[in-house]
């Protein structure tokens, strides 16, 4: 059974539910809960499956990030290298701003280094997707596969 929790002046009411119950009817109480239980070292009456999924899943939320910077990122490269008619200043600046977004995540979760490749990879196949829609060329008219490399997607040059 929950314990009245303080949560900044606000007095959650004990529950009857097991905190697994609590998970999917009321994440937020669950979450909050959960925090108070952590900070007092009450180990015992945490709900460590979901914990642990939760945990798990703001990795993977880290990762997301990661893959959609990228994402971005090359989007503006394939429309740059397929659409030299239509460079402009905004581009160059649309670029330099999402390479501050891919720097910021790298900066906040140095442990996604390991993983710039796959994120690439899997950024690379919906870039490609939408560079073609968005510049109504064909999507085969793309590669197939990345033609970027990190030191691309960091130094690269892009005058008008």
């Amino acid at each position: 059974m929950a314990s009245n929790v303080d949560h900044g002046g606000i007095q959650l009411a004990p529950s009857d539910r097991p905190a697994a119950a609590e998970y999917w009817g009321d994440f937020y109480s669950w979450l909050m809960e959960q925090a108070a239980h952590l900070r007092a070292g009450r180990w015992e009456v945490l709900d460590r499956e979901n914990l642990a999924e939760e945990i798990e899943s703001l990795g993977r939320e880290q990762f997301n990030k990661l893959e959609s910077a990228l994402r971005v990122l090359m989007i503006h490269f394939l429309k740059w290298d397929h659409q030299p008619n239509l460079r402009s200043r905004s581009w160059v600046l649309s670029i330099e701003a999402q390479r501050l977004e891919l720097d910021n995540v790298l900066y906040d979760n140095p442990g996604l280094k390991p993983r710039i490749a796959e994120a690439t990879a899997r950024a690379y196949r919906r870039a490609r997707i939408e560079a073609a829609n968005e510049t109504e060329l064909e999507k085969n008219e793309f590669p197939e596969e990345c033609p970027y490399t990190w030191n691309d997607f960091v130094a690269r040059k892009f005058t008008r």
